[in-house]
């Protein structure tokens, strides 16, 4: 149960504050499975578009298929050796980024619930908070 003593804008802001931080975790943990997928692209190496269809597709749609090497070239210059190595560092990375996720988003949780047990508790709070911000208090 929360304090009646804790202002409602504390809660609101620390609830702002860790909606941001999954916000951002989210997009870090995007961003490792994208370079999770650009090393095992660069270790496989493009396949063939447009191979088993080419027959099944108009042909104004077929002479459009990126050849392998236009793929090839969207791929990192690195070592496809190194890109793979970097895999298992990259995964426990996101196993990292997924545990923190789990811990903030049961954080905003709990935010919330202490949010709403506030609001009941005392649901004039919410004008009240209202009033003084628009009176520039």
């Amino acid at each position: 149960m929360t304090s009646p003593d804790e202002p409602l804008h504390h809660l609101r802001l620390e609830r702002r504050a860790l909606r941001a931080e999954r916000e951002r975790v989210d997009w870090w943990r995007r961003v490792v499975r994208a370079r999770m997928d650009l090393a095992v692209a660069g270790a496989a190496g493009p396949g063939p578009l447009g191979e088993d269809v080419a027959f099944i597709l108009p042909l104004d749609v077929c002479l459009e298929v990126p050849r392998a090497g236009d793929l090839r070239a969207a791929l990192p210059d690195a070592d496809p050796g190194r890109e793979a190595g970097l895999l298992p560092a990259l995964w426990a990375l996101d196993q990292r980024l997924a545990t923190y996720e789990t811990g903030v988003a049961e954080a905003i949780e709990r935010a919330t619930l202490r949010l709403v047990e506030r609001i009941a508790d005392d649901p004039g709070a919410v004008l009240r908070t209202r009033t003084a911000v628009a009176d520039g208090v």
